[in-house]
């Protein structure tokens, strides 16, 4: 017979199991609640914490110890308004501690009981919050100088134009550093970037709350004049901005002089888009770079043609270089004592569409601007490694053969290194003599410790060109390895009549001839200056149309005789008619 307290006592046993576990798992329940890496809040209808985490526990202290604890009482208000509204919401906090975090924090409303609770749970997302700013300054900011980027400036411009009631005015000027390339290459990178820095200071002074400077690129910037009155107005303010730039800057122990070039254009006058009135600020610029530099221009019509013009010309140029257009011109180096050719000096021309020869100046620098330079240097090696026949036919299989590379190409290793590969390639690079100015040598660039080692190991020779009238100095000589060194002819123009320049000839031509230099005058073009480096002076070599101008080796191989023939039949004061056959053979000017 069964107990009727048996059922009772099972019943009971069961219950407290029962509760037993409920406690086990409401423990467990708790630890995880409280261990959760969210910080999760639970608040009752007045705004009263029921349950805290530890990590919004330590929001919240925060938040309380930090010098906005106002935070804490404006959450209470929005939390109070979430739970008598009953909507959900999802909100970013920042919290302004002694380091600035940013949280993202879900409320949602609940109903248990009968009551009403609000469950909160926050996020931190700083780091999430500080990349995406960080994408945000990129894309409309310039790291470099903090000034907006293009697009800012082109929305501003663009809402102006779009809410304009034809009654604004507004002038927007393109401002481009003059020589900045330059300065990169002597100062170097670092040297650059901290006058970009300096320089968008200066440029930002005095600027109204409704004008915008932006930096556009490398050294261009584009400054937003908004209103304007009158051009007056305007070009009282460049003017004072001008003068302001002429101070110099002081760099990493350098004074750095920086001059800018300005273009300006007006709306509605020079065009009705923001496209339009940069591009014609950006041709007046161009102007200003063509002339005098470091001064202003508005924009006007007869500049549009001349950009036409020079549009077409850039055209042209890269169709020459397409359909490989261009020749070599040769003009012989020539020892002053015995008359023989000891090199020659391969000159680029440009046969235009016409058929007509252009000489350097007329796309040299335009070349080296659009960036086609380099293949240019090396369509000359491949003109020389085609004339070289003619050559050995004209002067001899032992002449030298220089070839003129730009400082800017000197100090690129991207361009060297292939170029001397090219050299070796021909299968004489011992013939070679690279002609750069000195600039190369003084300047931060990898060409004096990179690049010379390595055609010094080709066995190609170096020659410093137009020396004397860039950054030369007797006492940078001492630095430079070279084998050459070219004399402006600057110095050599009527060195007779000249005892200043007589004496700086005399100081080279003795620091060279300790540093085993050989000298070469170069510009030479009268008897008189001929007899006179050979009476006054040791210097052995000479270039210039007293001897010959540049002469095509086409027109040269029935007209002249073969250079051992030449120095056979000349004396060591030859008369003008005495002159090789290739110097009275005409030629084109350098």
């Amino acid at each position: 017979m069964h107990s009727p307290y048996k059922k009772d006592f099972q019943a009971a046993a069961t219950q407290a199991s029962d509760e037993s576990t409920f406690d086990s798992e409401l423990s467990i329940l708790r630890d995880v609640f409280k261990l959760l890496p969210a910080g999760v809040t639970v608040q009752d209808e007045d705004g009263e914490f029921v349950l805290v985490n530890d990590a919004a526990a330590a929001l919240l202290q925060t938040s309380a110890t930090a010098p906005a604890a106002s935070q804490l009482s404006d959450r209470r208000e929005t939390c109070l308004e979430l739970l008598r509204t009953g909507r959900p919401a999802m909100l970013e906090e920042a919290i302004a501690g002694p380091t600035k975090q940013v949280f993202l924090t879900s409320h949602r409303p609940i109903r248990v009981a009968g009551r009403n609770f609000l469950i909160s749970s926050s996020t931190d997302i700083t780091e999430q919050k500080a990349f995406e700013d960080h994408l945000f300054r990129s894309a409309y900011y310039d790291e470099l100088t903090g000034l907006p980027a293009r697009r800012v400036i082109e929305h501003r411009v663009n809402s102006l134009l779009k809410y304009d009631n034809g009654q604004g005015r507004f002038a927007l000027a393109f401002l481009d550093i003059d020589n900045f390339k330059h300065i990169n290459d002597y100062y170097g990178h670092a040297a650059g970037d901290a006058l970009l820095a300096e320089m968008a200071k200066r440029l930002g002074l005095d600027l109204r709350d409704s004008d915008i400077l932006s930096r556009i690129s490398g050294d261009e910037f584009v400054l937003l004049l908004n209103p304007i009155e009158s051009v007056a107005e305007v070009e009282e303010f460049i003017h004072f901005l001008l003068q302001r730039l002429k101070a110099p800057f002081f760099i990493d122990q350098s004074e750095i002089f920086a001059s800018t070039s300005v273009g300006i254009s007006l709306y509605p006058e020079h065009g009705r888009s923001y496209e339009m009135l940069r591009q014609n600020a950006d041709i007046a610029m161009y102007r200003v770079k063509n002339g005098s530099k470091g001064a202003a221009a508005f924009f006007d019509a007869s500049m549009e043609r001349e950009a036409l013009a020079r549009m077409k010309i850039e055209q042209s140029l890269r169709l020459a270089i397409l359909e490989k257009r261009f020749c070599c011109a040769f003009q012989p180096k020539v020892d002053i004592r015995t008359q023989a050719v000891t090199g020659v000096e391969a000159l680029v021309r440009l046969r235009d569409d016409d058929g007509v020869i252009q000489a350097p100046s007329t796309f040299i620098n335009l070349a080296t601007e659009l960036g086609l330079i380099d293949e240019l240097t090396h369509l000359v090696l491949a003109e020389i490694v085609k004339s070289i026949d003619l050559i050995n036919d004209s002067f001899g299989p032992d002449t030298t053969i220089s070839m003129n590379v730009a400082a800017k190409q000197a100090g690129n290793p991207e361009f060297m290194r292939p170029f001397a590969e090219a050299i070796e390639a021909t299968g004489f690079p011992k013939r070679f003599m690279i002609e750069v100015t000195e600039d190369a040598f003084v300047t931060k660039t990898h060409f004096q410790d990179e690049i010379l080692p390595i055609f010094r190991k080709l066995g190609v020779r170096i020659s410093i060109d137009d020396f004397g009238i860039g950054y030369s100095s007797l006492s940078a000589l001492a630095d430079i390895t070279a084998d050459e060194i070219k004399i402006d002819r600057s110095f050599i123009t009527d060195i007779h009549k000249r005892p200043r320049s007589q004496g700086i000839l005399r100081a080279i031509e003795s620091l060279s001839e300790a540093l085993g230099m050989t000298v070469i005058a170069e510009g030479l073009e009268s008897f008189e200056e001929l007899a006179y480096l050979q009476a006054a002076t040791k210097i052995r070599y000479a270039q210039g149309y007293y001897f010959s101008k540049p002469i095509f080796l086409e027109d040269l191989k029935l007209a002249a005789p073969r250079a051992s023939e030449a120095r056979a039949g000349l004396g060591s004061r030859p008369t003008p008619e005495a002159r090789p056959a290739y110097a009275r053979s005409g030629g084109y000017r350098r």
